[in-house]
């Protein structure tokens, strides 16, 4: 049995030259399968990557109580002094607390590609920033100066959009400010986001709290005392969280709406390919006709005839697999774009073509081959060797 399978299998991939067009369709549309899901998919991963980068596991985030975003938060400057106070922060050479108070705020600026207004991030900081977030470099220009209005732009904003050039004058909430330099964060969300002056962005707004406030603890084992000292405080109504926890739950909601977009398309997209198969495998059938019959009348069992045609559309749909993955890591792996998060401001990220998305395109183009080879097989399996004879 074993060398009658090798031998039915051998003889049906040397005549596959002789069905190169059937074959094609098959590869061609799983291909296309493949690389349309591979690349929606390389959105969420890249967008949960970009989120989920954000943070440190001993830098935490504090928002008004009921909060769950930093733009509908709100903290008085009495809020900010009591959370400096509490136990777990890290202290500078002068003994005061890492903490920068923060004010953010969205701002319209034209993306590059359309010139179309879209929805960014101008976030006002403390002068504690680079102490507490020791990550930011920046990359080209200048830091802004205190009291006047300046800022500088995260380098992903600065492919993204336009008026960022270091020296530009931008014209946000009826003023103008002028673009210093440019700054990264280890590519995290940040990176899409303007930073300022926290008060000078307070009174472009006319606001005088702040959204929330970062802290750095002295260990990220200080976080339990930390929250548990202010959240037990009657003076205060916070919400305190580890840094990258909240930014992963700002990234479930759209990488979530992301996966259930890719996979709808790729099922429409599969139900195709997966006909296409069908039709091509039934014509590779239809032509091996003779030589089917001619194997089954020297003795060769169904079987091995079944699994010859389940393998070579097995092969075919492998080989489309890994075109489609191919052509997507090629095309869409490490481009740049950009997305509404969920803070309404866009967050620029690069999409991820990850060996687990290759994988999974490459279990689809399997399943589809499978499906679609598989009544096709069958039929030859049980092909009447007179008639498939007399036919020929």
């Amino acid at each position: 049995m074993f060398k009658q399978m090798i031998a039915v299998i051998s003889m049906s991939l040397q005549t596959l030259p002789q069905r190169l067009g059937a074959s094609s369709v098959i590869v061609i549309g799983i291909a296309g399968v493949v690389a349309v899901l591979v690349s929606v998919l390389a959105m969420g991963a890249g967008f949960r990557h970009t989120l989920a980068d954000t943070g440190r596991r001993d830098r935490v985030i504090i928002l008004r109580a009921g909060s769950d975003a930093e733009l509908n938060s709100n903290l008085t400057r009495t809020d900010v002094d009591t959370i400096s106070n509490a136990p777990g922060l890290a202290k500078d050479a002068s003994g005061k607390a890492l903490l920068s108070s923060e004010l953010v705020t969205v701002v319209n600026v034209p993306k590059i590609d359309t010139g179309v207004d879209a929805n960014v991030t101008l976030r006002g900081v403390g002068m504690k920033l680079a102490e507490v977030r020791p990550e930011l470099k920046i990359v080209q220009g200048r830091m802004f100066r205190p009291a006047v209005r300046e800022l500088i732009a995260g380098t992903g904003a600065a492919r993204q959009f336009r008026g960022l050039a270091v020296g530009s004058v931008l014209h946000l909430r009826n003023a103008d400010w002028t673009v210093t330099g440019w700054f990264t964060t280890n590519g995290d969300v940040h990176e899409s986001e303007l930073l300022a002056d926290v008060d000078t962005v307070g009174s472009s707004i006319e606001r005088n709290g702040y959204s929330s406030a970062i802290g750095l603890l002295s260990s990220a084992a200080e976080f339990t005392r930390f929250k548990d000292a202010l959240t037990s405080d009657p003076q205060v109504k916070v919400d305190v969280q580890r840094e990258p926890d909240y930014y992963a739950a700002q990234s479930q909601g759209l990488t979530h709406t992301i996966n259930i977009v890719g996979n709808t398309v790729a099922i429409i997209m599969a139900i195709g390919a997966m006909f296409g198969a069908l039709n091509a495998m039934y014509s590779a059938v239809a032509a091996r006709g003779l030589e089917i019959a001619t194997l089954r009348a020297i003795g060769f069992g169904a079987l091995p005839v079944l699994l010859s045609v389940m393998i070579e559309a097995l092969l075919l749909s492998l080989l489309g697999g890994i075109i489609g993955a191919a052509l997507a890591w090629l095309f869409f792996n490490g481009h740049s774009v950009s997305t509404l998060g969920g803070a309404f401001a866009q967050v620029v990220f690069q999409l991820r073509v990850t060996p687990a998305l290759i994988v999974t395109g490459i279990i689809w183009a399997c399943i589809i081959g499978l499906l679609g080879g598989f009544f096709p097989a069958l039929r030859a399996a049980r092909l009447p060797v007179a008639a498939a004879l007399r036919a020929a």
